[in-house]
């Protein structure tokens, strides 16, 4: 059986179809992956030994500029994925028995799908963007209801209108070139009826947050059984577990000044700082040995020997950091953040950060609750309850579903 997953988006939408592709791959099926050609996208799936076929521009490209993507970068980039993902799609899915699709509004996969007459799937790693008429606060603006949730119809409805000017007309456009017709909602036609949540359970619950027939999987995750770098290991050894702070792939949204509002606040607490580049290019202020700075590494195996992990709130580093038993501080900047934001106060896990800017004060305050016995006590709990196994759930469900496909009872 073969099996394409395709992405566009950061490494915390390439990395879990990584993990995907591994299960696939230990369940017999032929597997492949369409993603950005970001030189570390292919280290990543080089290590396991999964093929890359590049999609789109980099990432890097886009987001790492000296300011946030505009409007008018969103118009522009928005037909160049669709018609990527026509052109490499097509060919990558050739032979392939299903095509599963995340990432940004991966509008062209479903399409690709429907002309080969292969089984399609949307999966997406929150809630955050699937249609719901209500939603938990922090997530989307609103007035919260007694509840504590927001009715949230107008704005879906706005949210549609904005995914339709954005894609509608590169979309039908292609859909009329290999004879199909033209669809009226692009993000309902992309997400389908029943789209798969790969998040946790514990840590994204999902029942009644949306009028779609969700299926959740559990978060896939890439198992990593790298060793950490000896200079880190030294580091470690040297003294008290240090605070790692980090936001991967935030560029331009990094919060300006945060290498040292992080290091003032974290030293405040007489705690060492362990900061992560990232694309954001986080240094040291200084020269001082209670700080150290480390690329890309095995966070999984890190993030159980730090006091607490300082990060902008995406789906893959929130899951990683609640799997080690590490309180959370969440500066949360774009999209889901704020949900993941939210999720790790709610569950006593971490702190929310109060806004998008850290001051030395604000995350002075939010690292004195995640720095508590107790934060550290409830994460380890949390820690015991979220889930692995996802991506071999899904890679178990899809095999299963093409094989429904393919038998005579469902033709």
């Amino acid at each position: 059986m073969r099996v394409l997953l395709t992405t566009w988006g950061s490494r915390g939408d390439v990395e879990p179809l990584a993990g995907l592709a591994v299960a696939l791959r230990d369940l017999g099926a032929q597997v492949r992956v369409c993603a950005p050609p970001d030189e570390e996208f292919a280290a990543l799936l080089a290590r396991v030994g999964v093929p890359l076929v590049p999609l789109g521009p980099t990432v890097r490209s886009v987001v790492a500029g000296t300011r946030p993507p505009t409007s008018e970068d969103a118009f522009r980039l928005a037909p160049e994925l669709v018609a990527a993902r026509f052109d490499t799609l097509t060919a990558a899915a050739e032979g392939c028995d299903a095509l599963l699709a995340t990432g940004l509004m991966p509008a062209g996969a479903r399409d690709v799908a429907e002309k080969l007459g292969i089984r399609y799937v949307c999966a997406c790693f929150h809630i955050f963007g699937l249609p719901s008429r209500h939603f938990p606060p922090g997530a989307r603006p609103g007035k919260p209801s007694p509840r504590g949730e927001t009715d949230n119809r107008v704005l879906w409805e706005q949210d549609a209108q904005r995914v339709n000017a954005l894609y509608g007309g590169a979309l039908n456009s292609r859909r009329a070139a290999i004879g199909l017709p033209p669809v009226d909602n692009v993000r309902d036609h992309v997400f389908t009826g029943r789209p798969w949540l790969a998040a946790d359970a514990t840590l994204c619950p999902s029942q009644g947050m949306t009028d779609l027939d969700v299926v959740q999987t559990g978060a896939w995750i890439l198992p990593d059984d790298r060793p950490l770098p000896a200079g880190l290991e030294a580091f470690l050894d040297a003294g008290a577990p240090p605070v790692y702070v980090g936001f991967g792939s935030m560029a331009a949204h990094a919060p300006k000044g945060i290498a040292r509002v992080a290091t003032d606040a974290v030293r405040a607490h007489g705690r060492r700082v362990l900061l992560a580049r990232g694309w954001a290019g986080l240094a040291p202020v200084d020269d001082a040995e209670d700080c150290f700075v480390v690329g890309e590494v095995n966070q999984q195996a890190l993030f159980r020997r730090v006091a607490a992990v300082v990060h902008h709130g995406g789906a893959g580093t929130t899951t990683t950091t609640a799997r080690a038993g590490a309180p959370q501080v969440v500066v949360p900047r774009i999209a889901d953040q704020p949900y993941w934001a939210a999720r790790v106060a709610e569950l006593g896990i971490g702190a929310a950060h109060d806004g998008s800017t850290p001051t030395f004060g604000s995350l002075s305050a939010a690292l004195s609750t995640a720095l508590t016995p107790g934060t550290r006590a409830r994460a380890r709990d949390v820690a015991g309850v979220v889930r692995a196994d996802g991506a071999a759930v899904a890679a178990k469900m899809l095999l299963d579903e093409v094989s429904r496909d393919r038998s005579p009872v469902s033709a």
